[in-house]
């Protein structure tokens, strides 16, 4: 039930009329609490570093795919200049802790049940990344997930990773 309403809701996102984030625009603000609720993380608030931008869900069987990747991406690069952050829109918290119990992964996790930052990036399907470069612009927009994009991705991102 939970996975009918979520996927209408970002349906719903869609066919509203917002401001989508476009590429090389500068990407919306978004502050969403950490999922541990400790604190909170706003995706657009890293100038100087390019931020992977991941919406999950704990039902989204990419998703689960590329958080393993995700992870090793933030090990190998975080000391460049790289951050993954990633927001999951479960509607119930423990679902999503459920998750990370079986991927856990060391990047920061942001959570937002109410779907604002979704809105804001038009998102419609998950997973949906956003490639955010140095400036702070939108620089790419990944939709799904499938092991063979990883290699293209990277290159992407160490690409962006040499830019000023």
């Amino acid at each position: 039930m939970k996975i009918t309403a979520l996927t209408l809701c970002l349906l719903a996102f869609g066919s509203m009329t917002i401001q989508a984030a476009e590429l090389n625009t500068p990407a919306p603000s978004c502050r969403v609490q950490t999922l541990t609720g400790q604190s909170g993380v706003d995706p657009a608030a890293f100038p100087g570093k390019v931020v992977y931008l991941d919406f999950w869900a704990s039902w989204c069987i990419p998703c689960a795919k590329s958080f393993p990747v995700l992870d090793q991406w933030h090990s190998d690069l975080g000391g460049r200049g790289f951050e993954v952050i990633a927001i999951n829109l479960d509607e119930e918290r423990q679902e999503a802790l459920n998750f990370l119990q079986r991927h856990p992964v060391r990047f920061t996790i942001g959570a937002d049940p109410a779907g604002k930052c979704p809105r804001l990036y038009a998102v419609k399907g998950m997973p949906t990344s956003y490639l955010i470069d140095r400036q702070g612009r939108i620089r790419e927009v990944h939709e799904g997930f499938k092991t063979s994009d990883a290699a293209g991705l990277r290159a992407r991102i160490e690409s962006l990773l040499s830019e000023p």
